[in-house]
């Protein structure tokens, strides 16, 4: 027997857990996803609204008994942190100083059920995602962005936690946020007949756990069975971001999220008038010389010469700008410049 044949049959999610019942799982979670997926289209609305009876509806249960993946779903937080079988429900996360993992200013460990899990992990990213400022051509509107697209990164972190290999206890998914780069770590590997770049193409799903992805999609978490990273590949392209890279190899999987070039350009400000005046002066013109610049914004804004307290106001603006990291000054003296970062 081939070994997708042994796992379409037998798999970690489908075998009976006897020592737990309806007590140990969070039943609002359950009623929720139930009536999310019937408000969604994609749950016919049930006639029974016993739990264990949506859990049936769900193909969570095996006669009177519960299935791991109906724990992976619905568990609660307590009864897993005392269950020495499931330590896998865990992930980790971390905010690194630099591009390595020597230093970290930021380390967590979040520890539930599959949907508290991302819940929890999306809060993470989103706590530490950095604001990008960007301007677009013939438009000195600042926009401000995540560093990376935050629906691209719910779809990394939902395939992780679904389609992970749950049969490796003590293992977890790991989020690691690093200077220039993203990774969601998943425990577990590719099909073997799926390789990183069929992912990026129109391909078949072969999900390591039908019973949990299923859950994941009638849930609305997931769109379509086999189209995450497309999905997360056009949402990094409309970002401006390169397209995610997949590793796999030693065990696991790693999407990994590389920043454009407005990363380095932090923002959580509000530009004045005279601030995007500036930029746009430099967008046009390039680098300037202080006086030229100020020439150019006279002429833009007709207004007459220059004097010595509009310099100064222009030369603590681009300080401003400076500290946002939006320009840069090269040069000492009559030869310094400023530019557009």
């Amino acid at each position: 027997m081939t070994q997708d044949l042994m796992h379409a049959t037998r798999r970690w999610e489908n075998e009976p857990e006897p020592a737990w019942t309806i007590a140990d799982l969070d039943v609002d979670e359950i009623q929720r996803t139930v009536e999310t997926a019937v408000e969604i289209g994609r749950l016919t609305k049930p006639q029974a609204r016993e739990p264990f009876a949506l859990l049936r509806g769900l193909g969570l249960t095996s006669g009177d008994v519960l299935l791991r993946a109906a724990v992976v779903l619905f568990g609660k937080k307590d009864r897993l942190a005392i269950a020495a079988e499931y330590t896998q429900c865990t992930v980790r996360a971390a905010r690194f100083l630099g591009t390595d993992k020597s230093e970290s200013s930021d380390n967590r460990q979040f520890h539930g059920n599959a949907i508290a899990l991302l819940a929890k992990s999306q809060e993470f990213v989103r706590e530490h995602l950095r604001i990008a400022s960007r301007f677009e051509p013939d438009n000195f509107v600042r926009i401000d962005e995540p560093s990376y697209p935050p629906l691209a990164v719910r779809e990394a972190l939902s395939n992780a936690i679904c389609h992970r290999d749950y049969s490796f206890g003590g293992s977890a998914v790991h989020v690691a946020m690093y200077d220039d780069r993203l990774e969601i770590t998943s425990p577990g590997s590719l099909p073997a007949e799926i390789t990183p770049e069929d992912l990026y193409v129109p391909h078949r799903s072969v999900p390591w756990n039908p019973l949990i992805a299923s859950v994941f999609f009638r849930r609305g978490i997931v769109e379509v069975w086999g189209d995450g990273t497309l999905k997360m590949a056009k949402l990094a392209a409309a970002g401006g971001l390169p397209r995610p890279e997949i590793d796999n190899g030693r065990g696991s999987v790693t999407v990994r999220f590389r920043p454009n070039g407005h990363i380095p350009r932090y923002v959580n400000v509000k530009l004045s008038q005279r601030h995007r005046r500036i930029l746009g002066v430099l967008a046009e013109a390039g680098p300037l010389p202080l006086r030229q610049l100020i020439d150019e914004m006279r002429k833009k804004a007709k207004s007459p010469r220059s004097t010595t307290s509009e310099r100064q106001r222009v030369q603590h603006e681009l300080q401003e700008l400076r500290a946002y990291r939006l320009v840069e000054c090269w040069g000492y003296g009559l030869g310094a410049r400023w530019e557009r970062t």
